[in-house]
């Protein structure tokens, strides 16, 4: 019985963590971004000023505006801009807040609309009413 097995030669991923002060530091143990092999995987964003780290408004349009400020920090920092997001993964206390959300939302993707899931929680960190996290192409 002949052993017919191909060998794939896979090559080490190309790395990188992505660090700005044009969003938020962390407040757990992850990053702002990783870009892996050309594509931006970054960590959720939410209303957090990136100078002092407060949660920044009370109503979801300006949690939702300063959410999506931070997002583009962080996709300044790798070179690009919203058109290159493929995917985004909303988080939000209250559905009752979709329709503004949306509104707001939909101004940072004009051009270019990404895929998406917006889902509902119970909490976010710091209370924040959303969250955002993307997946976009760097290269």
């Amino acid at each position: 019985m002949e052993n017919n097995v191909t060998k794939v030669n896979f090559q080490e991923p190309m790395i990188q963590t992505v660090e700005t002060t044009e969003a938020p530091k962390a407040i757990g143990p992850y990053v702002q971004g990783k870009v892996v092999n050309g594509m931006l995987y970054a960590s959720g964003q939410i209303a957090l000023d990136p100078a002092s780290g407060e949660l920044v408004g009370e109503t979801i349009e300006d949690q939702t505006y300063q959410v999506l400020r931070n997002v583009g920090g962080v996709l300044k920092a790798v070179g690009v801009d919203y058109d290159q997001v493929v995917k985004t993964t909303c988080f939000l206390k209250n559905m009752s807040d979709f329709t503004a959300f949306n509104q707001i939302y939909e101004s940072f993707f004009d051009n270019e609309k990404p895929s998406r899931s917006c889902v509902g929680v119970a909490n976010l960190p710091k209370d924040a009413l959303v969250e955002v996290e993307i997946v976009a192409v760097v290269e």
